[in-house]
């Protein structure tokens, strides 16, 4: 700092700049530097390419097919694993992004895959387990304050849609008593959980609003719980059979949810997207459910979730939440060939007795009673699909 100056300015040749317009200017360098070269998209002989685990500058916007598929993150569960991170998927659509779920690293693979932050266009959060939403803050408290070394960052309040409030606890598994956290209000959903995120983070905030001039972070967020019809459903009766509703709708996609099964946990969501490419479904987190092949009935592609418990040695509890909760690739096939889907891309995946897991066995596994094509995905593949 120089000493003649103020606490929040410095002089460079002889001009004297505070902080803020420093700021401006390194952001506005960037950007200049962020559009004179952009990665070019990898190719390969099929329509799913994997993109080496290294920074990205951005992928220009017609090295992107208009309707694409980024698995920025494949792992299941909350350990944190080495050879993947946390369960998130973004849906490209003619330039324009979507995120299904934001799991462990989820910011930092959004990047790395070459998505800008400028074309994310909606969050999508299936259910509020924490590995779906580890990294769900980090894409306004890091993502929106100021532009990265390639001139990204927002472009202003990105609409999120997720679940409300489950009103209420399920009984402890077992019998007996748990621990109950923040007891005044135990089941928040997606809007408080993003205010309680606002309010925890308000010392960082406030200091970079004073030393930096950042923007506020609390525009940056345009959140919709999700409103379930009337279908009789609650915390003790999670996924009812049930049609399809539409969430939301814009130029590029309409969004349609059905509640699924997933344990204890409510709401758990299921969201179809419909473009005039093709249509995707998502299932979310979720065990066998007929709200399922009714949502993904007639999709292009089923992105599915699946375990296997082949072999592994566990708890009863252990056991029971994860057949509650999930299903296991061996019988997955079957759900897709009952959609009618053409393509089957499995994600936020786990093999509890290998890892890494086998991926030819795993596609064998899936294949089985399925006419389609199976993909087995990993992190930061990048699938065309239009």
């Amino acid at each position: 700092m120089c000493t003649l100056c103020g606490p929040d300015e410095a002089v460079a040749d002889g001009h004297r700049f505070s902080r803020r317009s420093m700021l401006a200017a390194i952001g506005g360098a960037a950007a200049l530097l962020g559009t004179a070269g952009c990665a070019g998209a990898a190719t390969a002989s099929d329509s799913s390419t994997q993109v080496a685990a290294q920074p990205a500058t951005g992928v220009a916007p017609g090295d992107r097919a208009p309707l694409e598929l980024v698995l920025l993150g494949t792992k299941a569960g909350p350990p944190v694993d080495p050879l993947r991170v946390g369960i998130s998927t973004a849906l490209v659509v003619d330039g324009s992004t979507y995120v299904i779920d934001c799991g462990r690293s989820a910011a930092t693979q959004y990047v790395r895959s070459g998505l800008t932050l400028g074309s994310l266009a909606g969050i999508f959060i299936t259910h509020l387990h924490a590995d779906h939403i580890a990294d769900y803050y980090n894409f306004f408290l890091l993502g929106g304050s100021v532009p990265n070394q390639e001139g990204d960052a927002l472009p202003g309040p990105v609409p999120v849609y997720g679940p409300g409030p489950a009103g209420g606890l399920p009984p402890k598994f077992g019998g007996g008593d748990a621990a109950t956290v923040n007891p005044a209000d135990p089941t928040p959903g997606i809007a408080a959980l993003t205010a309680q995120c606002h309010d925890a983070y308000a010392y960082s905030t406030n200091v970079f609003l004073r030393d930096m001039g950042i923007r506020d972070i609390r525009t940056l967020t345009d959140v919709h719980e999700i409103a379930i019809p009337d279908v009789g459903a609650s915390f003790d009766n999670t996924a009812p059979a049930m049609k399809p509703f539409v969430v939301m709708e814009d130029e590029r996609v309409k969004v349609t949810a059905i509640l699924v099964p997933h344990g204890p946990v409510f709401p758990a969501f299921a969201f179809r997207f419909d473009t005039r490419h093709g249509s995707v479904t998502f299932s979310g987190d979720t065990t066998y459910s007929d709200n399922i092949v009714e949502l993904a009935k007639g999709s292009d592609v089923l992105v599915h979730e699946a375990i296997s418990v082949e072999g592994f040695d566990a708890p009863a509890v252990f056991l029971d939440h994860l057949l509650q909760s999930h299903v296991e690739v061996q019988k997955v096939g079957p759900i897709a060939q009952r959609a009618g889907v053409s393509k089957l891309v499995l994600t936020h995946i786990s093999d509890l007795a290998g890892n890494p897991l086998d991926a030819d066995k795993w596609k064998k596994w899936a294949q089985a009673g399925y006419d389609g094509e199976v993909v087995v995905g990993d992190d930061l593949q990048r699938i065309a699909l239009a």
